[in-house]
């Protein structure tokens, strides 16, 4: 017989985790399937200094760490293995990991986003180290310096802006000969004056031993290839939601991303906070609050809920 539990969390992330402490605060004894990659996108950050709290920064897997313990301090179980398949269609709701089957008066989906990489070795290999994926993250670490953003889009264009603040100076690398962009932000880019553009390029490798020192580019019209000299390179080609589980099920945007209002689902009692249905801020503090909303919302309406019959909803699988 399945194990029936108040609340499911499913991520373990910033906002998994969060959710976590608060509903374990609140007697719900949550339930967190954290996934292999447990954690989150902080446990591959190295220096983490705009979190409050930390006036002489921590380490992303130390922060988690912190998370974690706090959330089984009230209470919470971890479980450190993936949900392969789900079932909404009627209370109480169902969750699988292989063949262990566990029941939810209320589930709250944190399973966040990756960034897209460029999938270089050289990336890989000096990530955290000069190599990034969010300026507002670590731009300030490379005050003064060459920076790369990689990327045409939106977000290519926000980053390369924000580092202008702070950088010296900024090459956005493009592959194409016009930016995806929209006109605006593309043209905020171009006239800025401390941002050039290499058009019809492509990275090959990132350049550097312990630290990021260059970038070697490769021109998809002539073919040759140089380097440019920089500190960071900041890679802004788009993130991807953790949302294969639900298609289908839940609704989503065009991006995949879980469309909410607040943290509420268009299943009741289903819920989801953190960056798998954040396309705007996707910081570990918007996370963990949304994480908070999430919980109190659960809370509130699993309270409301004690005399209402079962409901069909809709049914999904891996």
């Amino acid at each position: 017989m399945a194990e029936r539990q108040q609340v499911i969390v499913i991520g373990g992330g910033p906002a998994g985790l969060t959710a976590a402490i608060y509903a374990a605060r609140a007697n719900l004894s949550p339930l967190v399937i954290e996934g292999y990659a447990a954690g989150g996108q902080l446990m591959t950050t190295t220096d983490v200094e705009n979190y409050p709290g930390f006036p002489t920064g921590v380490q992303g897997p130390e922060l988690m760490q912190m998370f974690r313990d706090q959330a089984a301090r009230f209470g919470a179980t971890m479980l450190s293995v993936d949900v392969t398949r789900v079932d909404f269609s009627a209370r109480p709701f169902r969750v699988w990991t292989d063949d262990t089957e566990y029941e939810a008066d209320a589930v709250i989906i944190s399973t966040g986003a990756n960034a897209k990489w460029l999938g270089l070795e050289s990336e890989s290999r000096l990530r955290g180290y000069g190599v990034s994926s969010c300026a507002t993250c670590d731009g300030f670490f490379f005050k003064d310096k060459d920076m790369v953003v990689v990327g045409g889009g939106d977000t290519a264009m926000e980053e390369a802006l924000f580092l202008a603040r702070m950088a010296s100076s900024i090459t956005v690398v493009h592959r194409r000969d016009e930016f995806r962009a929209s006109q605006i932000m593309a043209q905020r880019v171009l006239d800025h004056p401390k941002i050039s553009v290499r058009w019809n390029a492509v990275v090959e490798e990132v350049v550097g031993e312990g630290l990021v020192s260059g970038v070697r580019v490769r021109d998809t019209v002539t073919g040759e290839t140089d380097t440019i000299p920089t500190a960071a390179v900041f890679v802004a080609i788009g993130h991807e939601p953790n949302t294969g589980l639900f298609k289908g099920l839940l609704d989503m945007d065009e991006s995949d991303y879980l469309v909410t209002t607040g943290t509420s689902t268009n299943i009741e009692g289903v819920f989801a906070c953190g960056d798998v249905q954040d396309t705007v801020y996707r910081q570990a503090i918007t996370a963990a609050g949304s994480g908070c909303q999430a919980a109190i919302d659960a809370e509130r309406w699993l309270e409301a809920q004690h005399s209402e019959p079962a409901q069909t909803l809709g049914t999904t699988n891996n």
